[in-house]
């Protein structure tokens, strides 16, 4: 039970190159770093190898720091998850300002709770790959509550990273180009600066763009994914690589054009 609870707070969630888990990891000297929610340090997977990148300017003798959790729920649920599996209560400017928590809570309270009470049904779904059933609720609920809730709101940005994945998985690109265009505005609000997620939204949304023939908007999109990349992963990541050649493409088609 011990060795069990040691894991459970010290292990790293792996991910691949679309930041999707595919298992948990050790690694000692890692488990040494303190959270923040406003952390100058971001974790990339290469494989199985953990790389520690910074994001911020760190002065010397500045502490480094990552986020355990996803740092997109409102401060009360951030708390909540960091005493529920690490006991303790996160003290960072962000949770003492419950910075941009208005936005993320923005509409009818009674629709985005609606909403909220869902996320946990579609997750089970994407858990069973029912791709057709996801977006089929995800449609439901994003034509419900037109209107009554903004795109920056947290659940409803939810439904819309769901719907996009079921359109992808689905091929229905035009549909997930949609989607997915609906998203980069909040993910800039609350992904500013250099964070990975923004950058692979960004990078699945020139995909997109790309293989419907909107070279210039590819181009574009894909340039600021570049920008963030190469900072959050580094030039040598295989997923950076990726990029660029898909970017190249793009740039060589728009010379052409």
């Amino acid at each position: 039970f011990l060795l069990f609870l040691q894991v459970t707070c010290n292990c790293f969630t792996i991910s691949n190159g679309e930041m999707q888990d595919v298992g948990v990891g050790l690694y000692p000297s890692m488990s040494l770093l303190n959270h923040s929610c406003d952390p100058n340090c971001v974790i990339i997977f290469e494989g199985y190898q953990l790389l520690l990148r910074s994001v911020q300017e760190i002065q010397i003798g500045e502490e480094l720091t990552i986020s355990y959790i996803e740092t997109l729920m409102p401060t009360s649920e951030r708390q909540k998850q960091l005493m529920r599996q690490y006991c303790f209560e996160c003290d960072c400017l962000l949770c003492k300002n419950q910075e941009k928590d208005a936005e993320k809570l923005a509409g009818e309270e009674h629709a985005w709770k609606e909403v909220k009470d869902v996320v946990s049904e579609v997750r089970d779904l994407k858990s069973k790959k029912d791709w057709e059933q996801i977006l089929a609720r995800c449609k439901s609920l994003l034509r419900s509550n037109m209107g009554r809730l903004p795109d920056t709101n947290v659940y409803q940005l939810e439904m819309l990273d769901c719907a996009m994945d079921a359109c992808i998985y689905l091929e229905l690109w035009e549909e997930a180009l949609y989607y997915g265009n609906r998203t980069l505005g909040p993910y800039r609000l609350y992904y500013p600066g250099f964070h990975p997620l923004r950058a692979l939204q960004l990078m699945r949304v020139g995909k997109l763009q790309y293989s419907q023939d909107m070279f210039p908007q590819a181009l574009e999109t894909l340039k600021q994914a570049y920008n963030i990349m190469k900072v959050t992963h580094g030039t040598d990541h295989s997923l950076l690589q990726a990029l660029m050649e898909i970017k190249e493409e793009c740039e060589a088609i728009v010379r052409k054009q």
